[in-house]
């Protein structure tokens, strides 16, 4: 692995053995090296492999002034949550997170805390995600003596929400509030009392969540007419009614147009919520 560039004492841009531009950090990695020269294997801690371009040259930029204790407790953040959670992310996690977590430690060590208008909706929605933000702090507190408050698990939940569904953050901001107003329409359109503790509701959520990442990364089902389409506008009006509603709101809040096929299915996990309840589940 030769050196393409020092971008500060403890991270460089290398070339590995297969030719590809690499991120290497390591305490003192960097110092006293010159570009061609070999990255000394025994100072390697981290090596990002980032395919995207865009996102190699943000992550180089960002690093290039960042204290290296903040940036490894990012990476291990990442680690734990792929290894432990088996979650795949998007890698302009490792810009978006380090970013945030850089950031908030300064905004802490200014006095100055933000609030997250979002975080009952983020435990509620995106609980492992939570946990995720909630091991971060720990993690914080442990490495730098910071104690960031649970405002701050949330944003780093959300975070992780939007690597994990391929969305820009600013619609990863809006998911928890759409899915309480999806859940009201629902309650308020059936006149029932949604049980959260069952699966059939755990499994609609979960629909939603993905209907919303479609609908934000624009991939919607096509407009396919269907015989159970048929059937559930026919047998089961007030569930498809409620599919319709909700399919109204998504699509005034999103400029998008839901198709039948994603209105048939909503009121299909609509029956199923719905049959829960009344058998009692």
């Amino acid at each position: 692995m030769l050196v393409e560039k020092v971008i500060n004492n403890n991270i460089v841009s290398a070339f590995d053995e297969a030719g590809r531009e690499v991120v290497v950090m390591g305490r003192g990695l960097g110092f006293g090296v010159r570009p061609g020269q070999p990255v000394d294997e025994k100072k390697i801690e981290k090596v990002f492999r980032i395919k995207s371009q865009d996102t190699a040259v943000q992550l180089k930029e960002l690093l290039a002034n960042m204290p290296l204790e903040r940036v490894k407790i990012s990476t291990d953040i990442i680690s734990y949550a792929k290894s432990n959670l088996n979650l795949k992310l998007n890698q302009s996690i490792y810009v978006t997170l380090t970013d945030h977590i850089n950031f908030a430690i300064d905004r802490f060590e200014k006095g100055i805390n933000l609030q997250n208008a979002l975080l009952w909706e983020v435990k509620r929605f995106y609980p492992y995600e939570f946990d995720l933000g909630r091991y971060a702090l720990r993690l914080i507190k442990e490495r730098l003596g910071v104690e960031l408050p649970e405002d701050e698990a949330g944003f780093i939940a959300l975070h992780f929400v939007n690597a994990e569904y391929g969305t820009d953050i600013k619609d990863a901001l809006r998911f928890p509030n759409q899915l309480k107003d999806i859940l009201e329409i629902t309650s308020t359109e059936l006149e029932i009392v949604l049980d959260e503790g069952t699966l059939h509701y755990e499994r609609f959520v979960t629909h939603l969540k993905f209907l919303l990442q479609r609908v934000y990364r624009k991939e919607l089902l096509p407009d396919e007419e269907s015989e159970l389409a048929e059937m559930m506008r026919t047998k089961y009006p007030r569930e498809y009614g409620c599919s319709r509603k909700i399919a109204e709101y998504i699509e005034a809040n999103a400029d998008c147009r839901l198709s039948g096929e994603e209105i048939m299915y909503l009121a299909i996990h609509i029956k199923r919520v719905t049959m829960a309840g009344d058998s009692g589940e």
